[in-house]
């Protein structure tokens, strides 16, 4: 095992190293000069046409508002509550500034990931629709990128395993220890058992699920969030200036804070904030092609919307919560941080944690089995779906008891692993996604508003 952990975090250095971090900010700085900043400038049109969605209409198998609760539901989760923890306890308070550039970039890369994937998606021989990256490489580029596309789905197809099912089920299992003495491997055969009954569903079953468990969970996590922040009210702007200040200078030892270069800040704020909201990955755009739309564009502006409620909000306030409270200098890592900063401002703010995070994680875990799911389909066919299925749920209890830190770790490696083609398609195909946006906004202002 020590082998493997060693061999694992020589690749992640590689992988993580300056060209990963240029590329997924570079990519999204690009992409949101090239469409004019309309991510944050339309970012009410967005909201407006998500409660549109509710009730979709076109080819599509879910509807607008599931999709992007599908997407939601693979990126809320440990991201937001252990993963912030872990950046600000490695790279200090300056990461959470990192994650907020992530985020602000990520909302156009986002949006053309989504944009591409109902343009470019397919209607599989039993009438669902399917798309991602992988479909939109095949279908938007030439014969000779056909390779990009299957390494796209071989890395999208193991890295769940990390990103959606190891290290969710690990997070659960150490919250529910911590909080409630429940033995970690109950936690893995409970989630197991809950697991294997959705998948059973497919897409949209999960989308069900997740249109009704995402919304519900993450308001009730925001509230105890915001009652956190309120109890240190007064300390908010120092707060944030300790965040932009640790952003661009080293942090020194203190407490059981070991210290942090102005890099390791950078480093894991935008390494986690990518596990978060997973703008760049190529994930969400594989839910966003099975939505009820007819519009690429309408589309991409209801997916941008997850970086900004997964980052800009969800994580800002665990972030801010961790900072305010103190907590983040006393040696704690992961959901245990955020456990500390909640208990430590609200009665019985460590039971709040440990439920929002057992339900995200479960979402998280179901998101992803969709996308891994798209990955093996693309790969090997239909006849893989019912071992696959089977498969990913086996492996729930499985990180439940693995070595966090290596969990981590192997997320981490297959995050970038999976980015790496899907950001070179970004790029690439950047002038459909233009012309098709300003397509979409020359038309006059009535009907622009009609979609809403």
């Amino acid at each position: 095992m020590e082998m493997l952990t060693e061999w694992v975090g020589t690749i992640n250095g590689v992988v993580w190293g300056v060209p990963m971090l240029a590329l997924i900010l570079g990519v999204g700085l690009y992409l949101t000069l090239g469409l004019r900043v309309i991510p944050i400038r339309k970012l009410g049109l967005g909201f407006s046409l998500l409660w549109k969605g509710r009730d979709s209409k076109g080819d599509g198998d879910i509807s607008a508002f599931n999709a992007l609760m599908t997407s939601l539901s693979a990126t809320i989760g440990t991201g937001n509550i252990a993963g912030v923890a872990t950046a600000i306890a490695m790279g200090g308070p300056g990461a959470l500034f990192w994650m907020w550039c992530t985020a602000l970039v990520g909302m156009a890369t986002k949006y053309a990931e989504a944009v591409l994937a109902v343009k470019f998606r397919e209607t599989r021989p039993n009438g669902e629709f399917a798309g991602g990256p992988m479909y939109y490489i095949k279908n938007g580029l030439s014969a000779k990128w056909a390779w990009l596309a299957t390494a796209f789905a071989l890395f999208g197809s193991i890295a769940g395993f990390g990103i959606g099912n190891g290290t969710q089920s690990n997070s659960v299992a150490q919250a529910l220890n911590t909080n409630f003495g429940v033995d970690p491997l109950i936690t893995g055969l409970v989630l197991m058992v809950m697991v294997g009954a959705v998948l059973l569903g497919g897409v949209k079953r999960i989308a069900a699920v997740a249109g009704k468990l995402v919304p519900m969970m993450a308001l009730f996590y925001i509230t105890a969030g915001l009652a956190v922040l309120a109890a240190n009210f007064s300390e908010i702007p120092a707060a944030i200036a300790l965040v932009i200040e640790s952003a661009f200078n080293p942090v020194a030892a203190q407490g059981g804070f070991a210290g942090a270069a102005v890099w390791a800040a950078i480093r894991f704020g935008v390494a986690r904030g990518v596990f978060s909201n997973e703008a760049g990955l190529g994930s969400a755009p594989i839910a966003h092609a099975s939505a009820q739309t007819n519009n690429p564009v309408r589309q991409g502006l209801i997916a941008m919307l997850g970086t900004f409620i997964d980052t800009l909000i969800v994580c800002s306030i665990t972030g801010l919560a961790i900072i305010l409270t103190g907590v983040w200098t006393s040696g704690d890592t992961g959901s245990d941080l955020t456990t500390s900063a909640f208990a430590t401002a609200i009665p019985m703010g460590n039971y709040i944690v440990a439920i929002a995070l057992a339900v995200f994680a479960f979402t998280t875990i179901l998101g992803w089995s969709f996308y891994c799911e798209r990955c093996v389909q693309y790969l090997v066919g239909d006849r893989a779906v019912t071992p696959f299925r089977v498969l990913f749920t086996l492996a729930v209890p499985v990180g439940a008891v693995a070595s966090l830190d290596f969990v981590w770790l192997l997320a981490d490696t297959l995050n970038a692993m999976m980015a790496i083609p899907n950001l070179i398609a970004l790029i690439l195909l950047s002038p459909v996604v233009f012309k098709l946006t300003k397509a979409y906004f020359a038309r006059p202002a009535k009907e622009i508003a009609a979609d809403s």
